[in-house]
Parts: C-alpha cells; sequence; structure tokens
C-alpha cells in the first residue's frame, strides 16, 4: 500500500515483522511491482496462510482511491485525504477507511481528546490532524524511542509500553481525559487485553475505543490462535455477556468493564466499544388517548 502516489511502488512489510514498527521492531520494506489486484480464491487464502496477510493480500494496483470507492462505496473526504498522503508513511488497510468515517466522523472539527497507541513512521498522526481539525487535542503512543521525532508535529508524542499502567496513566491525566483509542499498537494478545483494561474505565462516556488489525487474535506469534484463550474475540464475548447480564443469572465476568460497555461493533480485523452510563432496560406500552 502507498499513500504519497498512486502509482508508486508499494511499500509491504516482510512476515517476520509484518505489521510495521510495533513493540520497537521497525519491519523491513519490500518494493512490490505494480500489478492487477488478485481476486479472492483459495490459493490467496493459501498464500495467506503461507506469507502472512500482509504480504499476500497487499494492493497491487494503480489507484488506491479507485480501489476504495469501488470495492466499499465510500468516497468521503477521508479517502482523499489518507490516497493524496502525508508527508511521512501511513499505511491502512483499504477497509478500515469507510470505518473509521462512520465511527469517529461526529468528533471531526470540535474538541476531544484522541489517543492513537502506535505511532510507526509518523504519518497516521498526520491523517488525524487533517482530518480531525485544529481543535482535537492528539497524542500517540509508541514504544519505540524514534517516534520521539515526531513529537509535536501533528500531535503530541510519548515514549512508552502500551502494557504499562503507570505510563497509560500518566498520558491520560496529561490529555484531560479521553474521549476516543484506536489501538493499533503491538498487536500482542496480552497487551491488547491489557490495555483495553486500563484505558477502557478512563474513556469518557458517550467515548469510541477501537481496536484494529485483529486478524492477528488467530495468529500463535502474537499471543492467539483459532481455538486460543488469549484470542481477543473470546474476551469480546464475554464482554456480549456482560452486556446482557440483565437477562441471565450467570454472573458477570468483567464487572470492571463490561456495565458501561453500551455496544460492540465487530468488522474484519476490527472490534469498536462504545461506552455509556449503565441503565437497566425498561419498556412501555403507550397508545393515543380513546384508542384501546
Amino acid at each position: 500500500m502507498t499513500t504519497k502516489k498512486d502509482a508508486a511502488p508499494i511499500m509491504a512489510a516482510k512476515d517476520g515483522d509484518a505489521l510495521g514498527s510495533r513493540g520497537g521492531k521497525t519491519a523491513a520494506a519490500v518494493e512490490v511491482p505494480a500489478m492487477a489486484a488478485p481476486e479472492p480464491s483459495v490459493a490467496t487464502e493459501e498464500k495467506a496462510a503461507k506469507l502472512g496477510p500482509y504480504v499476500a493480500y497487499a494492493f497491487r494496483g494503480t489507484d488506491v482511491r479507485a480501489d476504495i470507492r469501488d470495492k466499499y462505496g465510500f468516497d468521503g473526504e477521508l479517502l482523499e485525504l489518507y490516497a493524496s498522503g502525508t508527508e511521512r508513511v501511513v499505511n491502512k488497510w483499504h477497509h478500515y477507511l469507510p470505518l473509521y468515517d462512520r465511527y469517529f466522523a461526529r468528533w471531526r472539527n470540535r474538541p476531544f481528546r484522541f489517543l492513537e497507541i502506535g505511532v510507526s513512521r509518523g504519518g497516521s498522526l498526520d491523517l488525524w490532524r487533517r482530518y480531525f481539525g485544529p481543535e482535537a487535542v492528539i497524542f500517540g503512543i509508541d514504544i519505540n524511542p524514534k517516534c520521539a521525532a515526531f513529537d509535536g508535529i501533528s500531535g503530541q508524542v510519548r515514549i512508552g509500553s502500551q502494557d504499562d499502567q503507570a505510563f497509560l496513566a500518566r498520558v491520560v491525566e496529561e490529555m484531560g481525559g479521553i474521549d476516543v483509542v484506536l489501538n493499533d499498537g503491538s498487536h500482542q494478545m496480552p497487551h491488547v487485553h491489557k490495555t483495553f483494561e486500563v484505558l477502557f474505565p478512563k474513556l469518557s462516556y458517550g467515548g469510541t475505543y477501537m481496536i484494529e488489525d485483529l486478524h492477528t487474535a488467530y495468529m500463535r506469534r502474537f499471543g492467539g490462535g483459532y481455538r486460543s484463550s488469549d484470542n481477543f474475540f473470546n474476551f469480546t464475548r464475554r464482554m456480549v455477556d456482560d452486556m446482557h447480564r440483565w437477562y441471565h443469572r450467570h454472573g458477570e465476568h468483567r464487572s470492571d468493564l463490561g456495565p458501561e460497555c453500551s455496544g460492540i461493533h465487530i468488522h474484519d480485523s476490527v472490534a469498536v466499544f462504545d461506552k455509556d452510563r449503565p441503565f437497566a432496560p425498561t419498556h412501555s406500552r403507550v397508545v393515543r388517548q380513546g384508542k384501546s
């Protein structure tokens, strides 16, 4: 994928560090020559299993805008911001763009607090600044000390680990609270769990917590697996049970998290959690006066 120019060579990460610079690692870049994007097939799925999805599903066309617009019917401003590129590299799965706009558009051009976990090469913070506008408080965290070079450009950057509870608390305090979290960090299942457990309680009511690249939940090298108890989607199912605590007698898995989760949305590799004040469900029956 590229965001500098549609016809530029595609830079894809090698399989060993398939998701970019996370957890102190920096992916090596390899050029993928432009060619027609392959249609999904059994062969493509087998290639993904062998090489990793980041390499197997890399965009090999020449028009990023057209690919996103034609496949997902999305033609919003965020598409133009992404496809036109920034001064620094930004890399996104194409189906994420309409999801970002669906869940983040209401925060545009207003004061709010946005935390991105995983700074990588700095381009994502540039994209969010252009998308959200000047009133947004934007912070990014990364364990890689080199990311400090992006501090103060499009947002504030703090160096530390996403599974360090004290570090996360300091960042949130400096921000004055958080309204939106985007977790694009190490993708290690223990980190994904820990970060959610620390930050979701600190999220403001009405806030949004998005985790991306959750295809890693099925990969052992990220601490997951299809049947693994550490697969984050198994945790998500327990959150669904807690949301429906009113209707069963099995108690709550996480009384510190579930009661304030008002909605869960699952997409390909993406989970979105809404936070709001909990109220017991109520129903009523109404009819116009004089009717029975």
